[in-house]
């Protein structure tokens, strides 16, 4: 590629592809340093991080990023002491491990644009590192010299059944890359025995020599019982900086007796010429690009790992498209569906073939589906660092446990999970988990324990985030909401309605305006993130126990197995993973509150019943349950609920239409869909009915009150055994 034909455009797709790559590194590496601090990292973790850093770096040097060059260059150097037993983990080792891992994803975030950060940032864990190298050094990398080079022999483990001959050559801009020969050899040292032939040919004199160019080259003998994948696994990192030729040759049997000798030289005799040492931080751009030779293998490499989870990348709104046009050929077979059924007589083999039509319909679009779902872990992996960030500043010792992290979701809600997560681990140290001393005196472990878990309930993902801290002062919360005008002076809350002020745009319970909380932002972003997702929050608190935060979110905006039902002449969707049953219930089983509603006795457990048509005031529906059909439902809660409707029509996948894209948010509905008749019918929030439910009970009140936001607490004949109370819906 010349630089005609390299423009800017191509230098910003390669750049945005960096950055992803970097995400994807970066994430894997603080899940593995994760839990660093408690156990020590072995050879495998270690050689994952190494080639993560390394990874960075290579291309933080391709694009200038000396910052991020240059700390990950040290953080590399210790990795790589690590790896070889030069230096051995410790708990100080451990510390910096972590932190230079949270330096490393802040530079990246930087390089970006994400915030500035100053000059000297991370200084102080790259003193460390430098620190802990210096206490580890096992002999230094001499600078080049024009003196004659010998042939220099490393040994490294017992000898195998493979031999190859490796030509390697670096481009004149390889140290510009952030690449170091010595890196290759002591990898190909851990793998076999290695003979190595240094070609000084290149070096020029001492005046004309340019201290950033490489010029050496090197003929490497290998002698491992390693395929040779694994030996090109090596070079891949600079495969694009050098000419490369491996040979794989006859099998050896032994070490040849040379090579046994060499493997006596001293070490300070055998230590490999060039300057591989030079620090990267004095690494310039290249002006251009230089096309590559092509690394040549003489035997196809077969058996190469990771060619099982061989992945591209696709545009995600490629995805989309494609999602879009194959949710209108489910809603075109439905259709013809339909018009198939309303003629009648059709032939065997035209049914035969529409029934095949469906079913690869149907696989088809699960196919789409599942190309978009991810793994909360992406998220997930981001909260430790967090965790420690905030509990460092605010003096507070937290432990984080994470569960559920391969429950898999939608790209799209992927995406919007990172900052309702990030407010909630905030709100939960900050307000949450008490100070060491705190915690002693109320008899509590002096850490603080946080639980961050994900599962699949139906057709909602749920996202718990829970602490053992001191709960929710509900007397202090409703003074402050009293003292910002938040609700009338006079007000009479249930506790779930007190929890729902936490919500309150511009409420915050801080004494104290820190950089962690106290301007009442956070929460309020958190329910508006979540309901923008069709999502829904609910809290459960015990004041001296703890707060357990719950986010129900769909798990796609796509598609979605639903249930038909008629309520008057308007249709609903219900979503079938949330049913259980649908029954007809003997007038005898139902029963009255006195303060409004109706439950029924199912099997022993009073279940409370809701009227689709008196929620959504749909005329000339069936009022009476034991004349319609009652569909029990249960909730992302866990308790169960009776939808009364008229009558089922029948189970079929639908394609989720938002309303608050081309409407607006219909409380109640999570979306829209186009029937197989083209009708539109809307697809009912299940979390949403009991919520609405008390607002119709409410209305129908004769109690005269106006003020908002109360009602009579009902008593215990109003609330039969097993009855479900209405979710909570608050986060925390």
């Amino acid at each position: 590629m010349n630089e005609t034909a390299f423009g800017a455009n191509d230098l910003d797709r390669f750049r945005a592809t960096f950055f992803e790559e970097c995400a994807e590194l970066i994430a894997d590496m603080e899940a593995r340093l994760a839990d660093v601090a408690t156990h020590t990292v072995d050879a495998e973790e270690l050689n994952a991080i190494f080639r993560a850093v390394h990874s960075i770096k290579a291309g933080a040097g391709a694009f200038g990023l000396k910052q991020l060059v240059s700390f990950s260059h040290g953080l590399e150097a210790l990795l790589d002491c690590l790896r070889d037993g030069r230096i051995v983990q410790d708990d100080r080792i451990s510390h910096v491990l972590v932190r230079a891992g949270d330096v490393l994803a802040a530079l990246v975030d930087a390089a970006q644009g994400r915030g500035a950060l100053p000059d000297n940032f991370g200084a102080d864990i790259a003193d460390e590192i430098e620190a802990l190298l210096g206490d580890g050094k096992r002999g230094s990398v001499p600078m080049p010299t024009a003196a004659p080079l010998p042939v220099l022999s490393v040994t490294g483990p017992a000898t195998g059944q493979h031999r190859y001959t490796i030509r390697f050559r670096p481009l004149a801009e390889l140290f510009r890359h952030a690449n170091e020969p010595l890196l290759l050899i002591r990898e190909m040292k851990r793998i076999g025995t290695l003979t190595t032939r240094c070609d000084a040919s290149a070096l020029p004199a001492l005046d004309a020599l340019e201290p950033e160019d490489a010029y050496l080259a090197w003929t490497f003998e290998l002698v491992t019982d390693q395929p040779l994948a694994t030996v090109t696994e090596i070079f891949e990192f600079v495969d694009s900086d050098c000419a490369l030729d491996i040979e794989q040759l006859e099998p050896a049997a032994a070490v040849t007796a040379s090579t046994a000798a060499a493997a006596e030289t001293p070490a300070a005799e055998r230590q490999i010429p060039g300057p591989g040492h030079l620090d990267a931080t004095n690494h310039q751009p290249n002006a251009h690009l230089t096309p590559a030779p092509t690394a040549v293998a003489k035997q196809p490499a077969t058996g190469r790992s990771g060619s099982a989870n061989a992945s591209i990348r696709v545009d995600l709104a490629r995805i989309d498209r494609l999602v879009n046009t194959v949710g209108e050929l489910v809603i075109t077979q439905s259709m013809l569906t339909q018009q198939l059924l309303e003629q009648g007589g059709i032939g065997t083999a035209i049914l035969r073939g529409h029934e095949d039509l469906s079913q690869l319909t149907r696989e088809l679009q699960e196919c789409v589906m599942a190309i978009r779902m991810q793994p909360v872990k992406s998220v997930f992996q981001r909260m430790p660092r967090l965790v420690r960030e905030i509990a460092a500043k605010l003096g507070k010792e937290v432990e984080l446990v994470m569960s559920g992290e391969q429950t898999e979701v939608d790209k799209t809600v992927i995406e919007e999970l990172a900052d309702p997560l990030t407010h909630m681990i905030r709100n939960a140290i900050d307000h949450g988990i008490e100070d060491p001393e705190t915690r002693r005196a109320e008899r509590k472990p002096k850490v603080g324990r946080i639980e961050l878990s994900a599962a699949h309930v139906g057709s909602n993902i749920l996202i718990h985030v829970a602490d053992d801290g001191a709960g929710i002062r509900r007397d202090r919360l409703l003074k402050k909401a009293i003292e910002k005008g938040i609700v009338p002076p006079n007000a009479d809350l249930l506790d779930s309605e007190i929890d729902e002020l936490l919500f309150a745009p511009g409420f915050s319970t801080a004494a104290v305006v820190t950089d962690v909380s106290g301007r009442g932002v956070g929460m309020d972003v958190v329910r508006r993130n979540v309901n923008a997702l069709g999502g829904r929050i609910q809290v459960q608190s015990t004041p001296g126990r703890g707060t357990r935060f719950t986010l129900v979110i769909p798990l796609t905006l796509a598609v979605l197995d639903g249930m038909a039902v008629a309520v008057g002449a308007e249709r609903y969707i219900l979503p079938l993973t949330s049913i259980i049953e649908s029954i007809r219930p003997d007038m005898r089983h139902i029963r009255e509150l006195t303060g409004g509603g109706q439950v029924a006795a199912i099997r022993g457990e009073y279940v409370r019943l809701i009227h689709l048509s008196k929620i959504f005031n749909v005329p000339d529906a069936i009022t009476e349950p034991w004349k319609g059909l009652v569909v029990l439902v249960e909730t992302a809660a866990g308790g169960k609920i009776g939808i009364v409707v008229d009558e089922l029509i029948g189970q079929q996948q639908v394609v989720i239409k938002s309303l608050r894209e081309n409407f607006d948010a219909v409380p109640g509905i999570s979306g829209a869909t186009i029937l197989g008749t083209g009708r539109v019918a809307l697809i009912i929030d299940i979390e949403q009915l009991p919520t609405l439910g008390d607002r119709r009970t409410r209305q129908r009140c004769d109690d005269g009150s106006s003020v908002a936001g109360t009602r009579d607490r009902p008593s215990s004949a109003e609330r039969p055994t097993g009855a479900v109370a209405p979710p909570l819906a608050a986060t925390g």
